[in-house]
């Protein structure tokens, strides 16, 4: 937004110059020049109305109203395992129970983002009480500190309130974890309480494990997807689903499943 719209007023940002910014992030945007998803920009788009919103609202100045500005996003087909292939993965995971392979597991039974496990500590995990707690998450940003690193991996508490909560460990999984445990500091995902993995690493080993398993074209995400789909074909009540997908309406929830 600032190299864009750093030397502009908040008055003279009109609904055409949000219309073009968008456009030039769909085409030119990215460090790479080469264009920033839909996805993105929508999310780039929504910080800018949070600006002009606040300006209106809270400094009384007259703002150009673009609230129908936003980039038609295209309905991808959601990959979800099948049960054989959920269970060929559960199986080659728990065959060698590395403290990664774990965290893969723990994601394929609780739904859990790929950021989120990347930051989960065990101290974020009570055993006795057999569920864990989210409320902080892992992702690698672009910087402008350092001129050296161009990006950098942070820690913090998830954007949304919804996304900080409760999520109970399943009987099995719960039986996986307790001779796994290591002291509260430590990373799940390494055992140790000052190396972590991030997610573009997991990712990575992720595909490595589906490969070995002859899944193919299959994301991170897809875990989510497929923990959401069996509890659906359980009968499992949508609004407990939600808020243990840490979404923010059922409506999120449903829309991926049917």
């Amino acid at each position: 937004l600032f190299p864009f719209f750093g030397k502009s007023t908040i008055q003279s940002i009109s609904r055409i110059e949000a219309l073009r910014f968008s456009r030039y992030m769909l085409t030119t945007g990215g460090v790479k020049k080469t264009g920033l998803s839909p996805k993105t920009v929508n999310s780039i788009i929504s910080v800018l109305k949070s600006i002009l919103e606040y300006a209106s609202m809270e400094l009384g100045c007259k703002v150009s109203s673009i609230g129908d500005v936003s980039v038609k996003q295209p309905q991808k087909p959601m990959r979800i395992l099948s049960r054989n292939e959920q269970a060929t993965l559960s199986n080659h995971l728990c065959s060698d129970l590395s403290p990664c392979h774990l965290g893969i597991l723990l994601c394929l039974y609780t739904g859990m983002r790929i950021g989120e496990i990347c930051a989960l500590k065990w101290e974020d995990i009570q055993l006795d009480e057999q569920c864990l707690f989210v409320h902080r998450s892992m992702q690698r940003v672009q910087t402008e500190v350092d001129e050296r690193r161009k990006t950098e991996v942070i820690i913090q508490t998830p954007k949304s309130d919804c996304s900080i909560r409760r999520i109970p460990i399943p009987n099995e999984m719960l039986q996986l974890m307790i001779p796994c445990k290591k002291k509260g500091e430590a990373f799940l995902l390494t055992g140790q309480a000052h190396s972590y993995i991030e997610p573009r690493s997991l990712e990575n080993q992720f595909k490595a494990v589906t490969s070995a398993c002859g899944i193919y074209e299959v994301n991170f995400h897809a875990l989510r997807h497929t923990f959401a789909t069996r509890c659906v074909e359980l009968g499992f009540d949508i609004k407990s689903l939600s808020e243990i997908l840490g979404h923010a309406s059922v409506n999120i929830t449903l829309l991926p499943l049917f």
